[in-house]
């Protein structure tokens, strides 16, 4: 299937869309004759000027996903091509190579569907989230493999997902750097700008330079794209309100408190179970050992108010792990065995596994 499909027959209009192509990675079909049903049906998107659109209005049957070009502003005689054959955008060129740009970048991707997304967030202070939030998305990329995930860091005081994951040193955007232009994405974009922790893995950190958080707009740009192309999003999220927690917390599909089993943990557990709820009310916990009063999991769970999703004990040697080089995680590791559990809630149990709870 040809990315794009060209029906401009001006050289200066051409040139202009082949370098946005080849900026956006997209491989462009040309032609100047009007195009079999076919090859005009199978395109993933068509650019086209005034006449071709009129042209192919009278000759093929409709379909999403066109961009109709001019050279500089579009005049009345464009828009009533555009109205013909129905295209969703019109861009002059070379003036808004940009808007090409994110409409290239977009549409012509395929709406895989099938992807989650999962807020994190701690039931009080120092309950382990971030941590937890990072072995979900590890256990997806390293043992699962049956898609690919990203890292998404809520809180821009909590000194960065990079340095938890080890791959500060790496290239790529965080929060500051990343670019949304009218609520849109392209998910490959996505994948290459941020760093990658394993393959099929990213990781978009917020930035230690900058204590700003991401604006709600572009959480949900890149949410939604992330979940469009069906791969998994695990949002970091902090305990303190704001706009951008809320979207993240408004998007998931499942949010998950983890809680120390403590008794002041469990009490302020439920008060933040309160607040999630006001924006999702799909919420299940996750139960951190050592539990010095004796809790049980379902002890805590009663406290809170929330389903039990699993229990976890502690992690030998987890402080130690991350202070020499970031998380990493065999199969075997508790946070491994609670973040099944969360994915087997989320999208079923894998061949062979159990359910853990």
């Amino acid at each position: 299937m040809t990315d794009v499909l060209a029906l401009v027959d001006d050289p200066a209009l051409m040139a202009s869309l082949r370098r946005v192509a080849a900026a956006s990675d997209r491989t462009v079909g040309e032609t100047v004759t009007t195009p079999s049903r076919r090859t005009w049906l199978d395109a993933g998107l068509v650019v086209i000027d005034r006449t071709a659109a009129l042209a192919c209005a009278q000759q093929l049957p409709r379909r999403g996903g066109i961009v109709l070009v001019t050279a500089g502003g579009a005049d009345l005689p464009d828009w009533q091509a555009a109205t013909a054959v129905g295209a969703e955008h019109v861009v002059g060129l070379p003036d808004d190579e940009v808007e090409l740009l994110t409409v290239l970048g977009t549409a012509a991707e395929p709406d895989a569907g099938g992807g989650h997304v999962v807020a994190v967030l701690g039931g009080c202070g120092g309950a382990g989230a971030s941590t937890f939030a990072a072995a979900l998305a590890w256990t997806v990329a390293a043992f699962r493999r049956s898609a690919g995930a990203l890292l998404v860091d809520g809180d821009p005081l909590g000194g960065g997902l990079d340095v938890l994951t080890g791959i500060e040193d790496r290239p790529g955007v965080r929060w500051p750097g990343l670019t949304v232009d009218r609520g849109r994405l392209s998910a490959r974009t996505l994948r290459d700008a941020v760093p990658e922790w394993l393959p099929g893995l990213g990781v978009l950190s917020a930035d230690r330079e900058s204590a700003a958080e991401p604006a709600p707009a572009a959480v949900t740009a890149v949410l939604d794209t992330v979940r469009r192309s069906g791969d998994l999003v695990v949002c970091d999220v902090p305990r303190s309100r704001g706009p951008a927690a809320e979207a993240m917390v408004a998007a998931a599909d499942l949010t998950v408190l983890v809680v120390p089993a403590r008794v002041r943990a469990a009490l302020a557990a439920g008060r933040v179970a309160g607040w999630v709820a006001e924006q999702n009310t799909n919420q299940g916990i996750v139960v951190r050992g050592p539990a010095p009063g004796g809790l049980r999991g379902r002890d805590v769970a009663d406290v809170v108010g929330l389903p039990l999703i699993t229990t976890m004990r502690a992690q030998p040697g987890l402080a130690a792990a991350l202070e020499r080089g970031g998380l990493r995680l065999g199969r075997r590791s508790p946070l491994v065995h609670a973040a099944e559990s969360v994915l087997d809630v989320l999208t079923g149990p894998e061949p062979g596994s159990r359910w853990a709870a």
